[in-house]
């Protein structure tokens, strides 16, 4: 009787510790866990051909309307005009009162989930319209009449004056020239009369 009861106490104690070992190593449940971003539109460092009209942001749980906080800020650190974050359970929404100019752009958020636990952090988005950074068909003509309305030269009264210096140019050239095989001619006449006295 001892003996089993000593093998019934030494299976509890396994038991036990088996027990206590699979309460340690277990995951912790989604209900432990703090909320956190899940995902997020326009998403991070996105290169956007057309700008957004509206920022949204879900997270792993429902958030508190009174405490989400969504700002949107320019590559200036200045604030965009935006509406009051909208939330409807664990997403929260901003939309963007103006267009986005291209640029690099910021969204920083701090919201409130349902247990209390605050949540914040910012990620950033790139506007990249070629629509909007090509210039336009007028500009040309525009920025040429305001150079000649400032009294700029123009390309037709430009090219004879760099067509006379051209030319002077040239002409230096040939005086040049000219010297050096005046120079040659003399020194050359000077080595025949030495040779012709040194024979003599």
């Amino acid at each position: 009787m001892p003996t089993r009861i000593r093998q019934l106490s030494c299976a509890g104690l396994v038991a036990a510790v088996l027990a206590a070992m699979a309460v340690l190593l277990a995951p912790a449940t989604p209900a432990a866990a703090h909320n956190s971003l899940q995902a997020v539109n326009p998403a991070q460092d996105a290169r956007l051909s057309t700008p957004p009209t509206q920022i949204t942001l879900k997270f792993l749980q429902k958030l508190d309307p009174a405490f989400t906080t969504i700002v949107l800020s320019d590559a200036g650190q200045q604030k965009v005009p935006t509406s009051e974050p909208t939330v409807a359970g664990a997403t929260g929404t901003v939309t963007i009162s103006q267009p986005l100019a291209n640029g690099n752009y910021t969204v920083a958020y701090r919201v409130v989930s349902a247990d209390g636990h605050p949540v914040q952090g910012s990620y950033s988005f790139t506007v990249a319209d070629p629509a909007a950074s090509a210039p336009t068909a007028s500009a040309a003509p525009s920025v040429a009449a305001s150079a000649a309305g400032n009294g700029a030269a123009s390309p037709a009264s430009v090219s004879p004056a760099a067509s006379s210096r051209r030319s002077d140019g040239s002409g230096q050239m040939l005086l040049v020239t000219g010297g050096i095989a005046l120079v040659a001619v003399v020194a050359g006449a000077v080595l025949v009369l030495r040779r012709r006295r040194a024979t003599s």
